[in-house]
């Protein structure tokens, strides 16, 4: 007959995992906050108005802005140190320092194409140059994850 037993350490161990769980969401969602506002802050218009009212690009670039910071988020987090003090900090210094380095590289790539991302965001209609800053936001924060890595 076989028998079931966990270690003596079993519930110390599973409670650790759920505050590590908890506290790393604080500081993820934190930082996705942070660089929600990095974007809207840096980009001409207030995207929150503008996504409010329903615009078609100015929805695309904040979506893409999103999963980007998302993806240098969870990098962050990912690569972060093993013991959990040192963890939250490393997480929470990696993710603004990507925050910060995908805002830069983003306007830096806007300015070099010279797209008018104003006008962009602001037409009540579908502009093909959404997907470009769109695509933008995806590619610099693939590179600046990996960066962190």
């Amino acid at each position: 007959m076989a028998t079931l037993a966990l270690s003596d350490t079993f519930g110390t161990d599973l409670a650790r995992g759920i505050g590590a769980i908890a506290l790393y969401a604080i500081v993820g969602l934190v930082l996705m906050l942070v660089g929600f506002y990095a974007i809207d802050f840096t980009t001409p218009g207030k995207l929150s108005d503008l996504v409010r009212r329903g615009l078609p690009n100015a929805v695309i670039v904040t979506a893409s802005g999103m999963v980007s910071m998302a993806f240098i988020i969870v990098v962050a987090i990912w690569t972060s140190a093993s013991d959990l003090a040192g963890g939250l900090i490393t997480a929470l210094v990696y993710g603004l320092i990507g925050i910060v380095a995908q805002v830069l590289a983003v306007r830096l790539l806007e300015w070099t194409t010279r797209i008018d991302v104003r006008s962009t965001i602001e037409s009540e209609t579908y502009a093909p140059a959404s997907f470009v800053v769109a695509a933008a936001h995806v590619a610099l924060g693939l590179v600046v994850a990996v960066a962190i890595s």
